[in-house]
């Protein structure tokens, strides 16, 4: 523990650790973001928070769409090249499997277990580094059937998003 029982507290959450894709005309990016939940039961939603500063913000906000692309814990370094910003890492979509979503175009990754499309319908800016983004769940697949227990989270990497 830490001296700062906020941070702790916040540590404790467990969250899952997604790809997110995102496309705006003919370009393209993908990330990793762990804070994303489901909103609502009908009509289907997931709000996403999301770096105001990451590239993607940009690609989302102005391509009204993203993919929310969901990992199993035996495909942890799949995703993990994803991890580097896109300033750091210009061209990490360049050697992506992918093809595109049949409902917003934007990118579904092959190596995913399972994929959420998903089209901007409401953004949330409370003033902190942030944004939410909630999504309407337009379209989706499974492509390795499993239980919530099987997807990858960052306890699952010793890794840490939070506080």
């Amino acid at each position: 523990m830490s001296d700062d029982p906020i941070k702790d507290a916040l540590k404790m959450i467990p969250y899952g650790f997604y790809s997110i894709t995102s496309r705006n005309g003919d370009t393209r990016n993908v990330m990793v973001a762990n804070w994303l939940m489901q909103t609502s039961f009908e009509p289907r939603q997931v709000a996403l928070g999301l770096a105001k500063k990451a590239y993607s913000h940009g690609l989302i906000t102005d391509g009204e769409a993203f993919v929310v692309n969901i990992f199993k814990k035996a495909d942890a370094e799949t995703i993990k090249p994803f991890s580097k910003s896109h300033a750091k890492n210009p061209d990490k979509f360049n050697d992506v499997h992918y093809s595109d979503g049949p409902e917003t175009g934007v990118p579904v990754l092959d190596e995913a277990a399972a994929y959420l499309e998903c089209k901007v319908v409401g953004r949330l800016d409370a003033g902190g580094d942030h944004e939410i983004i909630v999504g309407e769940v337009v379209g989706a697949g499974v492509r390795k059937a499993g239980e919530p227990t099987d997807t990858l989270t960052l306890p699952d990497l010793g890794w840490s998003y939070a506080g």
